[in-house]
């Protein structure tokens, strides 16, 4: 079985016979003040050069996360994507469980997007996957249900 994921023009299958894909994760302003900083000043300079630099190092998928307390998640994370897609093009993943900021995401970007931070709590999956399925989005699951982590192997693929 392979995923396959979309930018404008390039794609790039995802299965246990294929080449390993490298998700550049740097677009997230957890621990990067740079670009929290940009982020609310809506400078879109500093992702482009994140973007460009990821693909630079071999990034087959570029992850967007604009998680941050002093901005408006959802009204920023489309300028993001558009910012990224005026300099690279690779498919993206669209990081956020929350579904107005997650569904804005998916708007913007271009072919079929990988969207991560999906947990296995039935309140998050009623809310996002139809989001995912009406924009045809891949989804990574994270091993995490209504309880939080499990403790053992079998019960985090149970979640």
């Amino acid at each position: 079985m392979h995923t396959i994921l979309k930018s404008n023009n390039k794609e790039v299958i995802i299965g246990i016979d294929k080449p390993f894909v490298m998700i550049g994760e740097k677009i997230n302003p957890t621990g990067i003040k740079k670009l929290g900083q940009a982020l609310v000043e809506k400078n879109m300079e500093y992702v482009k050069h994140l973007a460009r630099r990821q693909v630079d190092w071999g990034a087959d998928v570029l992850d967007v996360n604009v998680g941050h307390p002093q901005i408006d998640e959802a009204e920023i994370i489309p300028m993001v994507v558009e910012a990224i897609k005026s300099v690279v093009d690779v498919p993206l993943c669209i990081d956020s469980n929350e579904p107005g900021i997650l569904e804005a995401g998916l708007k913007a970007a271009p072919g079929k997007p990988l969207v991560n931070s999906v947990n296995g709590e039935e309140k998050q999956l009623a809310a996002v996957l139809p989001i995912v399925k009406d924009r045809g989005a891949a989804v990574i699951g994270l091993t995490i249900g209504d309880e939080g982590i499990p403790p053992t192997a079998e019960g985090r693929l149970a979640a």
